[in-house]
């Protein structure tokens, strides 16, 4: 009798491994089928018009978000007045916009990793025009300043996920034309700001600015609404939970997935800040060009209307030869990519070679002799 019940048991263990392997071989299978060419299901095998209805709206949400920040510089004039506020203060709704910008990705980027880039964009946004339409609605000084940069932290992650956007539609030597768009994006952003809000705040009064950041964004995400995920891993997950199968990456328990976080989003980029001098450089670098480029909101009203005697409208316009120069930069970064990159890319193949990556530094070292220029 024991032996029957031994064999029995042996059978059932064989069958549980025979079992184990079928469904591995089932999930490996369903990873090699899906970097098939054939397979319509992955977006990188997507056609060039579908891919450009998930990059433009995702573009155009980056490029609402930085506009938000810099919209409502043509009214600190009159937020200085109806707050009783000096103008340096006035300026704070501007600087703790772009504060909360680098706050809102330390949690978005780690959420589009494990659920996915879309819900990201289509959760984010609606948050975003909330705490705008509270701005504009603010009886206080403080409430202005805490709903600034409540609403810059929920739409900063847009800014974070582009990027994976472009990642999860194109193989890495096609990405210089989409990459372009979705990184001027949000310099543009910053440009055509003041423009609208010059004209909102001439003719109407400081609210419209926000009233206008509003609309910009709502534009956006109306055309983001209809857009799919994109992201590999999540929409792996999903056709394994279709087909019954294990997903191809376990689930973590919330301990472990709270301590990935936490060494993903903090301590990592801080130990490559601290040890990698190429990161840490490109970052001060990065980090200068934005605040040469967010000065310009305070120092061209001296200029322009100090000493030039524009008028709000006119100021605004001034920074349309910033938004030229961005554009300018785009269209080089993809002539540099077309003329450089792509032929050491056909006369070595697909094989990724050591002087390959470099190629991509030519456009910024253009444009670090064009700064002090302009």
């Amino acid at each position: 009798m024991a032996s029957k019940k031994s064999a029995d048991v042996e059978i059932q263990v064989r069958e549980s491994d025979a079992s184990t392997k079928e469904l591995c071989d089932q999930t490996n299978s369903l990873e090699e089928d899906w970097d098939a060419p054939h397979n319509k299901e992955n977006p990188r095998n997507w056609s060039a018009l579908k891919k450009g209805c998930h990059i433009v709206p995702v573009s155009l949400l980056c490029l609402s978000v930085t506009a938000g920040s810099s919209m409502i510089t043509p009214g600190v004039f009159a937020i200085a007045y109806k707050f009783h506020v000096s103008h340096t203060a006035a300026l704070l709704p501007l600087s703790l916009f772009v504060l909360g910008l680098a706050i809102g990705p330390v949690l978005a980027a780690p959420i589009s990793e494990t659920r996915g880039r879309a819900i990201v964009y289509k959760v984010s946004i609606p948050l975003y025009m909330l705490f705008i339409l509270g701005s504009g609605f603010s009886k206080s000084f403080g409430g202005l300043l805490v709903c600034r940069i409540l609403a810059a932290m929920c739409g900063a992650p847009c800014l974070a996920v582009g990027a994976g956007t472009v990642a999860d539609l194109f193989e890495p030597r096609k990405m210089a034309a989409p990459g372009a768009l979705v990184v001027m994006a949000p310099f543009l952003g910053p440009c055509l700001g003041p423009v609208i809000g010059g004209f909102s705040a001439t003719f109407t009064e400081y609210r419209w600015t926000q009233w206008s950041t509003i609309f910009l964004a709502l534009a956006a995400y109306i055309l983001v609404l209809p857009t799919q995920e994109t992201h590999r891993k999540v929409l792996l997950k999903r056709k394994a939970l279709r087909m019954g199968l294990p997903p191809p990456e376990p689930e973590l328990a919330p301990r472990e997935a709270i301590k990935l976080l936490l060494t993903i989003t903090l301590f990592r980029p801080i130990r490559m800040l601290m040890s990698e001098p190429i990161v840490l450089l490109y970052s001060v670098y990065n980090a200068f060009t934005f605040s040469v480029l967010f000065a310009f909101f305070e120092a061209y009203p001296f200029v322009f209307m100090g000493e030039y005697g524009f008028n709000l409208w006119q100021y605004g316009l001034t920074f349309l030869g910033i938004g030229g120069g961005v554009l300018l930069g785009a269209i080089g970064a993809i002539v540099v990519d077309l003329l450089v990159y792509r032929r050491i890319v056909r006369e070595n193949g697909d094989r990724i070679t050591n002087r390959g990556p470099e190629q991509r530094l030519y456009i910024g070292m253009i444009g670090d002799l064009c700064l002090p220029v302009g």
